[in-house]
C-alpha cells in the first residue's frame, strides 16, 4: 500500500446499529435462492418447493426482527429450509414405506443430456435410502456448495459431525454408482 492510497476499513453493523429490513425486499432477494435449496434438498421441482418457500418465508414474517442484515439472513434461511426439508423428507420417507407416494424424482436441470438426468435420477434414489441427516449434510456441501462450516450450522451439528455424515454417503453413492 502506498502513503497516498486511502486505507480501506470494514465497516460491521452490529444488531443495534442495524436498519430493519422490509419483508419484500428479503423475499425478493432471497425467494429464488430458497427455492434453489429446497428443490436441491428435495430432489424435486414440484409444489412441495413452492410448499417450502411459503414455509420458510412465514416463519421470516414472524422473526423479521431477529434479521439484522442480508448478509445474516442467508444462512439463517438455509438453516430454517433445511429444518422444513428434513421434516418433509421423514415424512416422505415414511409414505414411501407404505407405498403410499410414488417414486418419482422430477429434478430441476435445464439443459441436462438425459444421461445426466438418468445419474441424477440414480443419485436422488440412492439418497432417498440414507438417514435423512445424512442427505442433507451430503447435498448442501456436494450439490449447494455451502463450505462445511455452513453445512454444520444449518444442519445445527458439530464440523465433525457434518463431515461424517458427508464421508457415511459419499461412500454409499461411490458403491452404488460405481457398480
Amino acid at each position: 500500500m502506498t502513503a497516498h492510497q486511502p486505507r480501506l476499513r470494514l465497516v460491521h453493523v452490529t444488531k443495534e446499529q442495524a436498519e430493519p429490513i422490509a419483508f419484500h425486499t428479503l423475499f425478493r432477494r432471497y425467494a429464488p435462492f430458497v427455492a434453489g435449496v429446497a428443490a436441491r434438498l428435495l430432489g424435486r421441482d414440484d409444489h412441495e418447493v413452492d410448499d417450502v418457500v411459503q414455509d420458510v418465508f412465514w416463519i421470516a414474517s414472524r422473526r423479521l426482527a431477529s434479521i439484522y442484515s442480508f448478509e445474516a439472513a442467508r444462512p439463517w434461511l438455509v438453516t430454517v429450509t433445511v429444518r422444513i426439508v428434513r421434516r418433509r423428507l421423514r415424512r416422505r420417507s415414511w409414505r414411501q414405506l407404505w407405498h403410499a407416494e410414488p417414486d418419482v424424482v422430477d429434478l430441476p436441470a435445464p439443459g441436462a443430456t438425459p444421461e445426466e438426468l438418468a445419474l441424477l435420477a440414480r443419485m436422488y434414489r440412492v439418497l432417498d435410502t440414507v438417514p435423512t441427516e445424512d442427505r442433507l449434510a451430503w447435498l448442501l456441501r456436494h450439490v449447494q456448495g455451502e463450505r462445511l462450516a455452513d453445512v454444520a450450522l444449518a444442519c445445527e451439528c458439530s464440523l465433525a459431525t457434518a463431515k461424517r455424515r458427508i464421508a457415511a454417503v459419499q461412500e454409499v453413492l461411490q458403491g452404488v454408482l460405481e457398480a
